[in-house]
This record gives structure tokens, sequence and C-alpha cells, in this order.
């Protein structure tokens, strides 16, 4: 492998998923293969999970680490191709990316959507930079419009926690106060194409997702029916991808509660987080034995630590 942009990029991902649950019985067998390496964390956006599991996995490889925060920290990137930079920007991405190679043997970026534009977002110009002028690996730790990383950790929670071949997993949307980007759901959904899971969708009429993406998937705009005899149910919110980055309708009527979750084959509840106790779903559904979002959590590490052996061995 030599990136991680998108779930693509594995080529067997069953196998990878294996891989990660066997190499999380004893994480630190793989502790030198990462020895006089260099992991660089670029972070444009906030990040709990993603910073600290990724750091965490990266030392467990036996790597060094180095962390900037470009918003804080950093000079502002132009990225734009034969500009004049008389504005803010202060550095470009031409020269920026080819210095950051020369600290870093891997380099990870994480710079989320901006939702003003259905354009430049999915042209993924920040990752795609890094890309075309870096000259060591990229690792992404969410883009615009994936987050394959967190899709790994998904895949690896219900691997561990079905009971049957093939269960029905529900994607449900849920209401929040901030208009989200897409990239959790979409790699989600890339994912579940890709194991052939049992998979629908649920969302209210105006937030269907990238049709390029969801094609063959059900999308039911019924949350009770979409529940019923589900085995996981994986809950997030995003805003509208017809009309962009907007708003439709907060319809609190979405959030996933316990009633809900009864129409359900005793369901399990996903969630990458943050989550916003009782608005995107409620306190007895997420405190709840049924609750897996603490271990999907862990599993970010395993996820991380699994591809970033992938990419320094150079393995398919």
């Amino acid at each position: 492998m030599k990136n991680f942009i998108n779930i693509n990029d594995i080529v067997d991902y069953k196998s990878i998923v294996k891989e990660a649950i066997e190499l999380k019985k004893d994480p630190y067998t793989l502790k030198n293969i990462g020895q006089k390496k260099t992991l660089g964390l670029i972070f444009f956006n906030s990040s709990l999970r993603t910073r600290l599991s990724t750091l965490k996995a990266a030392k467990m490889l036996g790597m060094e680490t180095l962390t900037m925060n470009f918003k804080s920290e950093g000079w502002q990137l132009e990225f734009e191709e034969n500009t004049i930079m008389l504005n803010n920007s202060a550095e470009h991405i031409k020269e920026a990316a080819q210095v950051i190679s020369q600290y870093c043997d891997i380099i990870g970026i994480r710079a989320f959507a901006q939702l003003k534009s259905k354009e430049d977002d999915e042209k993924e110009k920040v990752i795609n930079s890094f890309l075309k002028y870096a000259s060591v690996p990229i690792l992404n730790m969410e883009s615009c419009c994936a987050h394959p990383l967190q899709a790994l950790a998904d895949a690896i929670t219900i691997e561990e926690n079905k009971k049957i071949s093939n269960p029905k997993i529900v994607l449900s949307w849920a209401p929040h106060p901030k208009a989200l980007p897409h990239a959790v759901a979409n790699s989600f959904v890339n994912m579940a194409k890709i194991n052939d899971y049992n998979i629908i969708i649920t969302n209210p009429i105006g937030y269907d997702l990238n049709p390029k993406i969801t094609g063959g998937i059900k999308i039911i705009h019924n949350q009770e029916e979409a529940f019923e005899k589900a085995d996981f149910i994986y809950t997030k919110n995003w805003s509208s991808y017809n009309s962009y980055g907007k708003i439709l309708v907060n319809d609190n009527s979405w959030k996933i509660n316990k009633t809900k979750m009864e129409l359900t084959n005793n369901a399990k509840f996903m969630h990458c987080l943050p989550v916003r106790r009782n608005v995107i779903v409620d306190d007895s559904v997420l405190d709840s034995n049924s609750s897996l979002v603490i271990n999907q959590a862990n599993n970010r590490t395993y996820a991380a630590q699994t591809v970033l052996k992938k990419i320094i061995l150079n393995e398919k």
C-alpha cells in the first residue's frame, strides 16, 4: 500500500479486518517495524479519536511522531496554481509538502469539507495537493468526502459483534444543530458495499447522500420501517447533498430512542463520536449494553495500526 486515501486502496477488505482483529490480541508484536521512521500528523481541523488513536498506533509500531495544527500553528497555505500570493496565504503547498516530506516518512492529513461548494469539496484540494507534491506516503485522517480509518474501525466492530453471517445494518440520519460533512457516511456506505453487507439507509427526504456512492442500496424515508429487525443501527448526521451543505429540516422525531431500538432484532448501536446526547441519541440508548461506541473508538487504534503497517512494509 503506497497511500491510504480511500477504502479502495485496500485490496482485500475482509482480509485486512481479520488482520486488525488478530493484531489487536498482541498490538506490540510489530513494535520494531517502525523504528527509525517518523509519522507526521497534519491537522486542519479538530480531532480527539483520530489524533490519539493514530499516535498510539504509530508508537506501537515503534515510530516517532510529529504533530502540527495548521489552524493555529502553521502558516496559512495557498493551494491554487499560478497564483500571485498577495492575500493571507504565506506559504504554498508546493514548498510545504516537500519540506514536511523531508521530516516525515508518512504524512497524515485531516481536512474537513467546507460545505460551501460541492464542486470544491469533491476536488479534495488539500489531500490531493499533498498527494501531488509530497514525496512520502499520505494517510487520510478524514478528508472532505471520506473517512476510511473510521470505516475500517466500524468494519472491525461489526465483525467482532455480529451474530449472523450477513446482519441487517441500517445507516440512519439523525438531527444535529450544525451542518455536518458526508465523509463518515460516505465511507461507511462504501465499506458496506465492499463487504456485501445487507445495508439500508434511512433519512428524511432531501438528505439522500451522493447517488454515485449509494447506488444499488435501498433508501427508506421512514425510519421506523427501516429499523424493523435490524441487527446494527449506525447513526450519523449529514447535511443535504442536493442542497449542498444546508440544513433543510431539524426534525427531532429522527432522534434515536429506546422505543425505536425495540423495533430491531436487539440491534447494536453505533456512532463514530463525538455525539450530542439527547439530540442525536437518547442517554437510554447510548448508555445501554447495546451501545458499541466505545468499542468503535478503541478499534480506531487497530485500524490505524494495520494501515500503517501495510504502508511501512508496502503490502497490498
